[in-house]
């Protein structure tokens, strides 16, 4: 025994026998439980590198003789810029080698600074730093401003120190990290981040209100899949007419399951001959609601006259050899082979729901693996919920689908043609979201996913009509103030944030660590952060560790 006490007692008294630089990259990589780990397994099995690098409990005299906090903190922001890097990294080297092969490829950002991968983990690590030392740093000032010896302060200074002394300031003062998000280039990807933010942060505060009891007595039938019909109102219409302002695989997606509605080239078609493609289809249907909706004179009927509109003459190989019964021009370029709009709605689910519930198998298939234990523990039940979740989700997208391009037929029997000539696609695409009430009870992010792409969808289309102007660093701004309003409400009732992880997340960005408030306490009280702070450094560090 008293042959190694000295030994150990004299490495952990004197750390500063260690080179600074080692010292400092030490602290600033990896934390005291880290390092014993490492030495256990990497570095006591080089004698090179275990006679430059002091033993764990040496290392542990470094770490508790410094402020660890801000090492922690830079710990944990280097480690996530790192890992954005790395995955930023990987996905483009997946897309350019892989999922690209034989299309042409996006130029590149010339200069280490001007390249997205770069920026963006930059702007997450900023974000991350600056949260927990702004959070930590306005935490002891409210509880410096509190105590006996700033009385004078709070005399002279009775609004200031109200603000300071508030239990929001510290997640308010931590939220102004958020602006860091402006060293990302201003593209399509930021403009979603902050999206979504704000669109979380307005769910939690539903959330925080619902608790209160703001909404006991609402109907049985109110809840988010009333956002759907709103949501696929508009993005349908800006669809048809706005489509640059359009999701583009949102698209995609709507026209590759149309197959009644969106006619493609036949088989056996000349090929000299031009088919119009299915963006000429849906500007065909702009163009005839401008014209409030033409009705259908057939060329087969009437072949010395003009019957086709000159500016819509780019769907005549569709509508030319159409059914001479079909009366509306808009029913002979969705469905010509058929005079009946009803037996073609009919037919589209016939066609397209096999195909949209195979796809919806394979991806719920897919991730219900991850839940192995409870299908091996009761599979018939598992099994037979897997199956409703599928019949409820694919009945839901092609029920909306078809019954956005149905209504459209519907409309030209029940309303004029001058009546709402445009705005009618909003219609559609309204009656189309009502099938949402099918997933009400299971499809929250869904229609939370919907309807972000519809505000980013409304917002383009604003600007590009002149309704409002464009901000500069708008999105940065709407970034902040969403952080801001999270993190009042995860301060104010950490439950109203839905999610665990989530929580865990607003936990770490705060340097709490790793823990689920609404769980362990429900909140975190003064006295709590108070006795945090009195903690050693070193169990402050592993804590906040990431």
């Amino acid at each position: 025994m008293s042959s190694t006490n000295p030994s150990s007692s004299s490495s952990s008294s004197k750390p500063e026998n260690i080179d600074p630089i080692l010292r400092n990259a030490l602290r600033y990589t990896v934390s005291a439980k880290e390092y014993r780990l490492l030495h256990q397994y990497l570095i006591s099995r080089s004698p090179t590198i275990r006679k430059r690098t002091p033993p764990p409990p040496r290392y542990d005299a470094i770490v508790k003789t410094t402020d660890d906090y801000n090492a922690a903190a830079i710990r944990v922001s280097l480690r996530l810029g790192l890992s954005a890097f790395a995955s930023l990294k990987a996905w483009e080297l997946v897309t350019t080698k892989l999922l690209a092969r034989g299309k042409p490829l996006h130029p590149r950002a010339r200069g280490l600074w001007k390249s997205p991968n770069v920026r963006l983990p930059c702007a997450l690590s900023l974000i991350l730093f600056f949260h927990r030392l702004l959070h930590r740093f306005f935490t002891r000032l409210r509880e410096s401003l509190l105590t006996d010896e700033a009385r004078p302060f709070r005399r002279r200074n009775p609004r200031v120190s109200k603000s300071l002394t508030s239990k929001f300031a510290p997640p308010i003062g931590a939220s102004l990290a958020g602006f860091f998000l402006a060293i990302y280039p201003a593209d399509q990807l930021r403009i979603t981040v902050a999206i979504y933010a704000f669109t979380r942060a307005l769910e939690f505060l539903y959330n925080g209100l619902e608790d209160q009891g703001w909404f006991r007595n609402r109907p049985w039938w109110f809840g988010s899949w009333l956002l759907m019909p709103m949501a696929c109102g508009q993005l349908l219409h800006a669809f048809v007419f706005d489509r640059d302002c359009f999701p583009e695989n949102y698209g995609n997606f709507i026209l590759g399951n149309s197959p009644e509605y969106i006619q493609k080239r036949p088989k056996g078609y000349p090929k000299h001959l031009r088919w119009p493609d299915t963006f000429e289809i849906v500007d065909g249907l702009a163009e005839i609601s401008r014209m409030r909706w033409p009705i259908f004179t057939s060329p087969i009927l009437f072949p010395a006259s003009e019957t086709l509109p000159k500016t819509v003459s780019s769907i005549s190989p569709i509508t030319a050899p159409a059914h001479p019964a079909i009366k509306s021009l808009s029913c002979a370029l969705l469905h010509p082979k058929d005079p009946s709009c009803l037996r073609t709605y009919i037919s589209y689910y016939v066609r397209a729901f096999p195909t949209v519930a195979r796809f919806f198998t394979i991806i719920f298939t897919a991730l219900s693996l991850t839940q192995y234990k409870s299908l091996l523990a009761s599979p018939l039940s598992t099994l037979n919920r897997l199956a409703k979740r599928i019949l409820r989700i694919s009945l839901f997208i092609t029920g909306s689908i078809g019954t956005s391009w149905g209504s459209i037929c519907l409309f030209q029997h029940t309303l004029p043609r001058t009546f709402l000539p445009t705005q009618r696609w909003f219609l559609g695409g309204f009656l189309g979201g009502m099938w949402a009430f099918l997933e009400r009870k299971a499809g929250r992010s869904n229609f939370m996913y919907s309807t972000r792409l519809s505000i980013d969808s409304l917002w383009k289309v604003g600007v590009k009509r002149g309704w409002w102007q464009r901000v500069k660093n708008g999105d940065v701004l709407l970034f902040t103030l969403s952080l801001i309003l999270v993190n009042t409400i995860y301060e104010l009732n950490p439950k109203s944030v839905s999610g665990g992880t989530m929580r865990k997340g607003l936990g770490m960005l705060r340097g709490e660590g790793w823990v689920d408030r609404a769980v362990s306490s429900g909140r975190t009280d003064d006295k709590r952060l108070i006795e945090n702070e009195q903690k050693p450094e070193g169990v402050q560090m592993e804590e906040n560790d990431g």
